[in-house]
């Protein structure tokens, strides 16, 4: 005698760990396309700004640095910096005795938009964070990062 076919029930099947999935999925979604409009007032791309942001923090980043900090492959970021580099916002220095290597530096005009863009973020962030307390914040942290580690290899 066969064994009769499991019966498909549309109703039990997204679980509750989905719909929790699904939140956390939908707010870098959204974080997303509020950057993406937010940096296009200024001729930026979202990764562009990251990219700024970093060079910043770190000036004399490299490019295989970047690449890294942004998550990206070396060459996606060799093409932003191009244009970040077009748009007079970075230079690439070259790294005395390795002709390969370049370091990553600000120009004045990076520079001059950076409190600017700080705003527009700081906006995102306060519009994300909203109605949360200073524990409720660090708990969210704990829990985000708790969840990153549980994904850890």
């Amino acid at each position: 005698m066969r064994a009769m076919p499991h019966q498909f029930d549309p109703l039990s099947y997204v679980t509750d760990a989905d719909e929790l999935v699904f939140l956390v999925e939908e707010v870098p979604r959204k974080l997303r396309r509020l950057f993406d409009a937010s940096t296009a007032r200024f001729g930026l791309t979202r990764t562009q700004w990251r990219a700024l942001a970093y060079i910043f923090r770190t000036p004399g980043l490299t490019q295989t640095e970047l690449a890294k900090c942004l998550e990206l492959e070396r060459a996606s970021v060799g093409h932003v910096i191009d244009q970040l580099e077009r748009a007079e916002y970075v230079e690439r220095r070259a790294v005395e005795g390795n002709r390969r290597v370049w370091t990553l530096h600000l120009l004045p005009k990076a520079v001059s938009i950076l409190p600017s863009l700080r705003e527009e973020a700081d906006a995102i962030y306060e519009r994300l964070l909203a109605g949360f307390s200073i524990e409720e914040i660090a708990t969210v942290r704990l829990l985000l990062s708790t969840m990153t580690a549980n994904l850890d290899p």
